[in-house]
């Protein structure tokens, strides 16, 4: 998709993919460069909530780790539902590697850990959230939710 698709006309062009959940994603322009999150929440294919935000030099995985965050800070602590991210390192993150880290002292093997105070804020709100499942989802691959998230992310880079 091109980065200055809009979310109208990914509303438009897409169709495909979950219609509850939400969905996140993170952009950068140049690694590190501005950059934007963005995230949508959906229920019946209608959106409940979104938002976005911008830093002016970061990184994707910054981004993408705030996506994530700011969209766990929407939900309810008793919210039961999929919360997607193209992330893949965001998601193994949350869902493999965080505890045996936080039981390490924040410390792992290979040496430091990345973005550590993100790492942290998103793994307590995780934990906070026990009926929110973190699931990964394939990026540009036509889900129009995902799309969107995508669309959301870029446009706030340009703020």
């Amino acid at each position: 998709m091109p980065a200055n698709t809009s979310t109208r006309e990914v509303l438009e062009r897409y169709h495909a993919g979950p219609t509850d959940g939400v969905f996140t994603d993170g952009s950068c322009e140049g690694n590190p460069g501005p950059g934007g999150w963005g995230f949508v929440w959906v229920r019946g294919n209608e959106i409940v909530s979104e938002g976005s935000g911008s830093a002016d030099h970061t990184t994707n995985n910054r981004m993408e780790l705030m996506a994530l965050i700011e969209a766990y800070r929407v939900l309810d602590r008793d919210a039961e539902v999929v919360v997607y991210s193209d992330s893949k390192l965001c998601v193994d993150t949350v869902t493999q590697w965080a505890a045996g880290w936080e039981r390490r002292g924040w410390k792992r093997k290979g040496g430091e850990i990345k973005n550590l105070e993100l790492v942290k804020t998103l793994y307590a709100l995780a934990n906070e959230h026990p009926g929110v499942e973190l699931r990964w989802i394939k990026a540009h691959d036509g889900s129009r939710w995902n799309e969107y998230a995508d669309a959301l992310a870029s446009a706030a880079v340009h703020r």
